[in-house]
């Protein structure tokens, strides 16, 4: 018989959207609990400015090994897998960076969203996520490929489910399957 809690474990990753990156509670929150050893920041930003990579890496305890990809030399260059058997956080500023980094092949099924902001909300599930309605679908897309979406902030917090949120949230205008 095959042991389930042992299938999870293989995949210890916490795939964030937080559109700022590394902070206060990935370092002193999840990296804990998780028991994380590795960071990787997915940004082409980032990526493309060694200042900005260095203050990044600069905030980061020693004993925590820190990488930054762009979206597709991530994605493309399959550099996700070294992490999928690694205690590793990986961190995306953007739900739009995240779905481009799906469609060029990077496969997950769990996602947590920490931290995103948007002037033209259309729902707001906690006070750090407003999401517009670009976002619920592509979150959606996400959804309906079988990836499990949980909005939380910090582990002691009580997880959101995505699904429920659009539940509550939902409105018959808006159709949240449309967008390619």
């Amino acid at each position: 018989m095959i042991d389930l809690r042992r299938l999870q474990s293989l995949h210890p990753s916490l795939i964030r959207i937080d559109n700022r990156l590394v902070h206060g509670q990935i370092l002193e929150a999840w990296v804990p609990f998780i028991g994380a050893s590795h960071i990787v920041v997915v940004n082409d930003d980032v990526a493309d400015d060694l200042f900005r990579e260095s203050v990044i890496k600069m905030a980061v305890p020693r004993e925590i090994e820190m990488r930054v990809y762009s979206i597709e030399k991530f994605s493309r260059g399959l550099a996700y897998e070294k992490y999928t058997e690694k205690k590793s956080i990986i961190l995306f500023s953007t739900i739009d960076d995240l779905l481009r980094a799906y469609r060029m092949g990077f496969k997950f099924d769990r996602l947590n969203i920490g931290n995103v902001h948007n002037d033209d909300c259309i729902c707001r599930p906690t006070t750090s996520i407003s999401l517009n309605e670009n976002n619920v679908k592509d979150l959606m897309l996400l959804a309906d490929s079988g990836v499990k979406i949980e909005i939380r902030c910090v582990p002691r917090d009580r997880p959101v489910d995505f699904l429920e949120v659009v539940k509550k949230y939902g409105n018959p205008k808006h159709n949240f399957h449309d967008r390619p």
